[in-house]
């Protein structure tokens, strides 16, 4: 009876433990920031280039979705220096699935107008 009795306890501290585990990894991926941060990290750890800043984030049906602004060239002055945007796929869990740049542009130089936009 005593080891039915500790076997049962410990499958309840079990199911506990992986309770208290899902609920950590929930609330982790749910938080904008830390889903920021560690995406900004993944996309420099691949292709060796920082982050200067994220232009566009946002949750979709698969994960998240960003648009990630890097210096691919630094140049002199600094206004000549090439930059890009990288589209990043992110799963529910905020880990990588996939990128792709999707513009390159000189630091000084504005997006062209485009006809009907503001």
């Amino acid at each position: 009876m005593s080891d039915t009795k500790n076997s049962q306890e410990s499958q309840n501290s079990q199911k506990s433990q992986n309770s208290d585990k899902e609920n950590n990894r929930t609330s982790r991926r749910s938080n904008p920031m830390e889903v920021l941060r560690h995406a900004r990290a993944q996309l420099a750890e691949l292709t060796g280039m920082s982050a200067e800043t994220v232009s566009s984030f946002e949750q979709t049906d698969d994960g998240w979705s960003l648009e990630v602004e890097v210096m691919e060239l630094a140049r002199v002055p600094d206004t000549m220096s090439l930059m890009a945007s990288y589209q990043v796929d992110l799963d529910q869990d905020g880990q990588l699935t996939g990128y792709r740049r999707v513009r390159r542009y000189e630091r000084g130089r504005s997006d062209a107008h485009r006809p009907g936009g503001r």
